[in-house]
């Protein structure tokens, strides 16, 4: 769970559905091979640090509702898929750690590559202007160890990888032959900022950034 400071009340709730068993996709399964797909930009908790400020401009306050109340309604067909390995959501321990988390359930390494990230805009600027949560700290502090950075990349692109995401993107492992599709399921429902952003590897459960 989480615990924090708010002026506004919040609410929690649980919704609870059906699934064929078949069609079930979890944090693990992913091969060597694989590629990786994020289906929604990331940025969010930059966005929501910069508005605690009151630094978020009118435009990314639109993007950052906009991007948090589209349902990942790709993962119906996705699910049912057999050439999607895993399947999760990017969501409190950011990118870099929910990836950690297929690598771990799947016992295989990831590289990703950090220039086909996709980023709602101005993020990385507000980022770089020291906008970050402390989730982002805290995650890294927690799986840091298992994520191999490039030497040119450094803090700014640190908070970004685990920068924590509300209703973020589904990452999905699929089979080389599968991208097409499974980028053709994303557009179809709106999610045109859907991205190929890296690979599964074999290996021991790291992530490397380049």
């Amino acid at each position: 769970g989480h615990t924090i400071d708010s002026v506004e009340p919040i609410y929690g709730l649980v919704a609870i559905g059906l699934v064929n068993p078949k069609n079930l996709k979890r944090n693990a399964g992913a091969k060597p091979g694989d590629k990786l797909i994020l289906g929604k930009p990331l940025g969010v908790g930059v966005l929501s640090a910069a508005l605690k400020k009151e630094k978020l401009s009118a435009g990314g306050y639109a993007a950052m509702i906009a991007s948090t109340t589209k349902l990942n309604t790709p993962g119906i067909k996705l699910g049912a898929m057999e050439a999607v390995h895993a399947l999760t959501d990017v969501t409190g321990f950011g990118l870099a750690g929910h990836l950690l988390e297929i690598c771990r359930g799947s016992s295989v390494s990831a590289t990703l590559k950090f220039s086909s990230l996709p980023m709602i805009d101005g993020v990385r600027e507000l980022a770089a202007a020291g906008f970050v949560t402390g989730a982002s700290a805290r995650n890294w502090e927690g799986y840091g160890h298992d994520i191999t950075l490039a030497p040119a990349l450094g803090d700014v692109e640190r908070n970004l990888l685990s920068d924590p995401q509300t209703s973020g993107g589904l990452l999905v492992a699929c089979d080389a032959s599968a991208v097409d599709e499974v980028l053709s399921i994303f557009t179809a429902q709106g999610f045109s900022g859907a991205a190929v952003i890296g690979e599964i590897a074999s290996g021991p459960a790291r992530v490397s950034v380049s």
